[in-house]
């Protein structure tokens, strides 16, 4: 049975595209048929080891002869030349590709609000809430919470319980540093090992909480210093998928230049490089205290947005449409409510 299109809306337009997803044929096999009849070999092909071949055989380049000049390929994906830091010729396998840098300062502008919050990729955005009073409430479908954060991690599960949440899926066609969401200082940074499944809106759909059983890292920024962003505690969960093997932590203050690896008491600006996904298609979610963002009316209008045809819709049997935005683009800014609610008592 062929699986329908994904739908989602263009953030620049507003017009409704349809994606089919990249390995979507491969995908729906392994998630179906290989998942339910021979669950041993799922789970092998959902490993670490397993992922990294897999990336192996579709981003090294003599293994892409089919996609043989640079030009070609990024035609293929849809990537504007002018915007890339390097020339053109220089991307000339799919690898380097999709590592590039692009001149973000240029052609990713940002808000300067200094209490917005802004999407930390080149994305498609679905927002939702774990308050069950909330209307953007959203059970635990794409991920279980305890499990996300890490079960011993009381600290963090206590500081989020209730909040808000963004996931932000990237396909392979993107452009892959991850940008600081807001201006803070690192409270915590970890890993928590796991799998490495599909990220793949079909795979999603089959896959019970997917986003908390594969290997991802998790940064926690206190935004209440000064000069930060003031939205409270705010979690970036950077989420492995297949073909994704390592995610690099790499923060620039300024473009490119002197990056280093993020660890706890840094202050980080925000919309700069934060870390790189080594490659494929991949995840970042951003959890946020309880009533400490208000969200973009345009996010809020797309998300239930009828007559779109989103396979995440279908998980959850009420619209849920995602939107396409570029990384730096503002999702919403600090609630104005009083933040007795939370502050720094964590």
């Amino acid at each position: 049975m062929r699986t329908p299109a994904h739908q989602y809306i263009d953030g620049r337009t507003g017009r409704i595209r349809s994606e089919r997803p990249m390995g979507d044929r491969f995908v729906n096999f392994l998630y179906s048929e290989v998942r339910e009849s021979a669950p041993l070999v799922f789970r092998a092909l959902t490993s670490s080891r397993s992922s990294s071949i897999l990336g192996y055989l579709n981003f090294e380049p003599f293994l892409s002869l089919h996609l043989r000049s640079a030009g070609k390929l990024m035609h293929h994906w849809g990537v504007d030349p002018s915007q890339c830091l390097e020339e053109p010729d220089r991307l000339d396998t799919p690898y380097k590709l999709f590592t590039r840098k692009i001149r973000y300062w240029e052609c990713r502008p940002m808000n300067k609000d200094r209490r917005g919050v802004v999407s930390p990729a080149d994305s498609r955005v679905l927002i939702g809430s774990l308050e069950k009073t909330s209307a953007l409430y959203v059970k635990g479908k794409f991920f279980h919470y305890p499990e996300l954060l890490g079960n011993d991690k009381v600290r963090w599960l206590q500081a989020f319980a209730g909040g808000d949440f963004a996931i932000f899926r990237l396909t392979p066609d993107k452009y892959h540093y991850n940008h600081t969401p807001v201006a803070g200082r690192v409270e915590d940074i970890y890993e928590l090992d796991g799998d490495h499944h599909s990220c793949n809106p079909g795979s999603v759909v089959r896959m019970v909480t997917p986003y908390s059983k594969n290997r991802r890292v998790i940064t926690i920024f206190d935004t209440e210093p000064a000069g930060a962003s003031g939205v409270g505690l705010v979690a970036m969960i950077e989420v492995v998928a297949l073909m994704v093997g390592k995610i690099r932590q790499c923060y620039s203050r300024h473009k490119y230049e002197d990056p280093a690896p993020v660890k706890p008491g840094m202050f980080l600006e925000k919309g700069r490089p934060k870390s790189l996904f080594l490659p494929g298609s991949s995840t970042v979610m951003l959890l946020f205290q309880r009533r400490r963002i208000q969200w973009d009316e345009e996010l809020l209008r797309n998300r239930s947005l009828p007559g779109v045809s989103s396979r995440f819709s279908s998980l959850f049997r009420e619209p849920m449409v995602e939107t396409d935005l570029d990384v730096r683009s503002q999702i919403g800014r600090a609630a104005d409510e009083v933040r007795s609610h939370t502050g720094n008592n964590f």
